[in-house]
């Protein structure tokens, strides 16, 4: 069975809606940078007929280092997004920490969501819930696709039917990420589903002061997901990727964004998706 697409502004994710987008920065760098990266992948997304939400975060708590670069913090950061929102006129998805995060995160942000290591947080979950915008909970590396339906009931319990799940890969023996993508149809029995094909890529601490990455399979796990069906793709997406202020390992090509999703869109097509 599958569940209602969920709506996001103006357009649908779910099942027999065109493919959704939920791409930018890693973290704020700059508003600059943000509006630049919004506007160049929201033109791009125009011309493919992709619905395009931009993605990034105002605070990231998970470093691997204490040292890592966390971004400019709730106030500030909340203000650039609202200025991409404005200018751009994209919805925009956010990441939040911590309950008291959501309140203000959900006055600018379309879509609220909970990072992997916090997908069991129930008064995190129920925080987003509860001010009503989209709820977009990262599946844990520790947690099984079936699993996920206990955090979606969260959401529901809290009076939110606006929940998508996101696929960022599980832990396996010796550091790596892998993607079972049977998971994908599983998750969809709960709710629209988001492929993360860049989180994927990633080397779990890696680098030993950061997370490592392997960038050149961000293609192929995207067209994957397109053969699968998932609902919607999610892509960390950089002008110079290499100093990039986070995940500089896994972030994609600005310039490379364009081609790789045109290729999606033939596979989604030809899947029948």
């Amino acid at each position: 069975m599958r569940i209602e697409a969920v709506n996001i502004g103006p357009f649908e994710i779910g099942h027999g809606k065109p493919l959704a987008l939920l791409a930018g920065p890693c973290i704020i760098e700059s508003s600059e940078h943000c509006l630049r990266i919004a506007r160049t992948t929201a033109d791009v997304c125009r011309r493919l007929g992709i619905n395009y939400v931009f993605k990034c975060s105002f605070d990231k708590a998970n470093r691997t280092s204490i040292d890592g670069f966390r971004g400019p913090g709730l106030k500030p950061g909340l203000e650039t997004l609202a200025r991409v929102k404005k200018e751009i006129g994209v919805p925009i998805v956010t990441d939040i920490h911590t309950e008291s995060q959501a309140g203000p995160a959900g006055e600018v942000a379309d879509i609220l969501q909970i990072p992997a290591f916090l997908c069991r947080q129930t008064d995190l979950i129920v925080a987003a819930a509860k001010t009503g915008r989209v709820v977009n909970i990262k599946k844990g590396q520790f947690m099984s696709p079936e699993q996920m339906g206990q955090a979606v009931a969260k959401v529901r319990a809290a009076g939110n039917d606006r929940v998508l799940l996101t696929d960022r890969g599980t832990f396996f023996g010796y550091g790596r990420l892998v993607n079972d993508f049977t998971g994908i149809p599983i998750m969809q029995a709960f709710c629209a589903v988001v492929f993360d094909a860049t989180h994927s890529c990633q080397v779990p601490g890696g680098q030993g002061h950061q997370s490592g990455g392997l960038r050149q399979y961000v293609p192929l796990l995207a067209k994957a997901a397109m053969a699968v069906g998932v609902d919607a793709l999610f892509l960390e997406v950089h002008d110079r990727p290499d100093v990039a202020k986070s995940d500089s390992a896994t972030v994609y090509p600005l310039d490379q964004v364009e081609s790789l999703l045109a290729t999606c869109l033939r596979i989604r097509e030809s899947a029948g998706r």
